[in-house]
């Protein structure tokens, strides 16, 4: 299985000859898509989604039962819900969590769910839920409103995985980027910092 980092949270997978996007987000670089056999939505925040490029894209897009996805351009999709197991772009993915992680008095309260991509490869969108599956290779949020690094640091240990690559990093500057993977890099082994364009 060969992972491609783009910007922010958006990550290609490549496996058997599928090609499997997850959370191509605004941010992100449309070359993510080119090719792509299938796109993984965590939920509905336009930093995860891009639904105008999606539209114009003409594969299946899986995303959260009950997501409010914008309206600007007609987009089937497939729903779905926690403790589920489909196929997608010929890989077997099943997904895990429920909601995003809180960020003040209760807002935002939206579905969110992790994917647990191939032979352990796990995405889990805007939350730290650890799954009760083994992970081979975590990609870890490193910053967020949502989240302190005290609980990135914690939930990429509770995984336990032999890799951990970061993502949801798009609102660090230089500066914060070095702490934040200074802090990965002496507290959480097999972590690697791979920046958008870099594979393992």
């Amino acid at each position: 299985m060969r992972i491609t980092r783009f910007t922010h949270s958006c990550v290609r997978v490549e496996h058997d000859g599928g090609v499997l996007v997850v959370d191509p987000g605004t941010w992100s670089e449309p070359r993510a898509l080119v090719g792509a056999d299938a796109v993984l939505v965590t939920h509905e925040h336009t930093d995860h989604v891009d639904v105008l490029r999606l539209a114009g894209l003409g594969v299946p897009v899986y995303a959260p039962e009950g997501a409010r996805l914008p309206d600007l351009a007609p987009l089937p999709v497939t729903p779905v819900r926690a403790g589920q197991r489909f196929t997608a772009a010929g890989i077997t993915v099943s997904a895990h969590g429920g909601r995003h992680a809180l960020i003040h008095e209760g807002q935002p309260d939206c579905a969110n769910l992790g994917y647990l991509i191939g032979d352990g490869l796990y995405h889990p969108g805007d939350s730290v839920h650890v799954p009760d599956e083994p992970v081979r290779t975590l990609l870890v949020p490193a910053q967020g409103s949502w989240l302190r690094l005290d609980e990135a640091i914690r939930f990429a240990r509770a995984v336990g995985a032999a890799a951990t690559y970061p993502i949801h990093d798009a609102q660090l500057n230089e500066r914060g980027l070095a702490s934040v993977a200074g802090w990965f890099a002496e507290t959480v082994p097999g972590y690697r910092h791979l920046t958008p364009g870099d594979t393992a």
